[in-house]
């Protein structure tokens, strides 16, 4: 047994589980936008199965592998970056365009989240995303039940950061399809790598913040937030599609953008902070109080900082060191009794009005309108 070729898919070895919540948030709009996402899907499956066959040539093994890297693509989620990317396209070309030509582009952006959460999954020691094992735990399972030599997390690990190596890899193949006027591409593809390098940025801040806890502020975790999730989340896909239209930055569209961009942004993120304290575990696919348990310093828990009395501040050093499930509730009644929730939820719905804002300052195809409207509602009032 210890000496088979893993040739199939490494994720299959932990049984799915169903992921409740939330439709994904391009659904609650309209029919047409999940024609948009069904499009995306069929682009990145053909795409993929060329490549799981392609690499499958090289040795069996490489198609168990390729395959793994496939379905971590394919295994859900709300494709809330080609949405927005589809929508600052569509605001400037208008319904009657095709969208053919650059289907390849929006569905790149999905490429380039899986590399980003395979690889976040590795650094914070996740076990489950989207009600699923992790990347890095399903293989080491693999590895483990098969009987091989040595050390089973480890080699789960490196073959995550493989795999979101190989989908960075692929993101850029799929880019270069996109049937784009001459140079056109060239001017997406700096404001692609512009995402690319503030995504780095972004996760990086965040892993140094939970290396210095006590001397973050509400003030570096927004701005973890507007790099590592508002950036490459919405204001950069928006900026994105504008490119694929030929609306480059400098421009009043690009500068709207921007600013609805960031704020539906930090306010995805921060919804995202209080479910990760407050979610439903069968709705977000995550365990609750996840952010508690390892002091992740989101702006939620550094505003209960701010805002706590000494004895709830003393409470608050816990975070990190929690063990069992009454003490991560107790936890986190104090984050809630600190009065940090309501202020979150402020801060949410300020953003959310900003955005609006911004909209009004530019003129865009009137659909494209509605669908931002809607999607800024939509990802900052959601359950996961």
């Amino acid at each position: 047994m210890a000496n088979d070729q893993p040739t199939g898919n490494l994720l299959r070895v932990l049984p799915e589980q169903p992921v409740g919540g939330d439709e994904p948030i391009p659904a609650v709009l309209a029919a047409y936008t999940q024609d948009l996402v069904t499009a995306v899907e069929g682009s990145l499956t053909d795409f993929l199965n060329a490549e799981v066959d392609a690499l499958t040539d090289i040795d069996p093994a490489m198609g168990g592998f390729a395959a793994t890297a496939r379905d971590c693509v394919l295994a859900g989620g709300k494709r809330v970056r080609p949405t927005f990317a589809y929508w600052g396209w569509r605001g400037i070309a208008g319904r009657d365009e095709p969208l053919d030509g650059v289907l390849p582009a929006l569905a790149t952006l999905e490429l380039l989240h899986t590399f980003a959460l395979v690889h976040d999954d590795v650094m914070d020691a996740s076990a489950t995303r989207r009600g699923r094992p992790t990347a890095h735990v399903a293989v080491a399972a693999q590895h483990a039940a098969a009987g091989r030599n040595g050390d089973s997390g480890r080699f789960g690990e490196a073959v995550a950061v493989l795999i979101g190596d190989l989908c960075m890899v692929w993101a850029d193949q799929l880019l270069a399809r996109a049937t784009l006027p001459p140079g056109r591409l060239l001017e997406v593809r700096r404001g692609y790598d512009r995402m690319r390098v503030e995504t780095v940025a972004g996760q990086y801040l965040d892993i140094l913040g939970e290396t210095d806890p006590a001397n973050w502020s509400v003030n570096r975790a927004l701005r973890v937030a507007r790099y590592k999730t508002a950036s490459y989340t919405v204001q950069r896909p928006l900026l994105f599609g504008a490119s694929l239209a030929g609306v480059d930055d400098g421009t009043p569209l690009a500068a709207a953008y921007t600013r609805y961009g960031l704020a539906v942004g930090e306010a995805f993120q921060l919804r995202d902070d209080l479910l990760g304290v407050y979610g439903d575990p069968i709705t977000t696919g995550k365990p609750a109080g996840d952010d508690l348990r390892t002091g992740k310093p989101t702006a939620l828990l550094m505003l209960a900082r701010e805002l706590a009395s000494p004895a709830q501040r003393q409470a608050l050093d816990d975070t990190g060191s929690l063990g069992d499930e009454p003490e991560v509730a107790r936890l986190a009644e104090v984050v809630l009794d600190t009065g940090a929730v309501g202020r979150i939820e402020r801060m949410i719905d300020e953003r959310v009005r900003d955005a609006l804002t911004a909209l009004d300052t530019v003129t865009i195809d009137e659909t494209a309108r509605t669908a931002l409207v809607g999607l800024a509602t939509a990802a900052t009032n959601r359950r996961s």
